[in-house]
């Protein structure tokens, strides 16, 4: 009868992994609802942000300020073409065969 005192010791051994593995499995699950709530934040921010309407109005004016940085660059006056750049007069006139 000594085949009985192992299977206590295989029973107890069986709820102490299992006891481990439950541990296991709420610090997971605790790990990835943290997971969750930041991704939540960074979509809603993300939104907010696109949505703003401040942020057209600033990138439309970092876009005038390039473009005008761009003409001074190019010794261009008021009433040319932005076009100092080689690739584009390769997009305006491309070559034929």
């Amino acid at each position: 009868m000594s085949g009985g005192l192992s299977d206590v010791q295989l029973c107890e051994d069986f709820s102490s992994e299992s006891l481990q593995l439950n541990q296991h499995l709420e610090k997971m699950t605790e790990q990835m609802e943290d997971v969750s709530v930041k991704l939540s934040c960074m979509t809603y921010d993300m939104v907010v942000l696109r949505t703003s309407p401040d942020l057209a109005e600033s990138f439309k004016s970092l876009e005038n300020e390039f473009q005008k940085c761009k003409a001074v660059l190019c010794g261009l006056t008021d009433g040319q073409e932005v076009k100092c750049h080689p690739a584009d007069e390769e997009q305006v006139s491309p070559k034929t065969n």
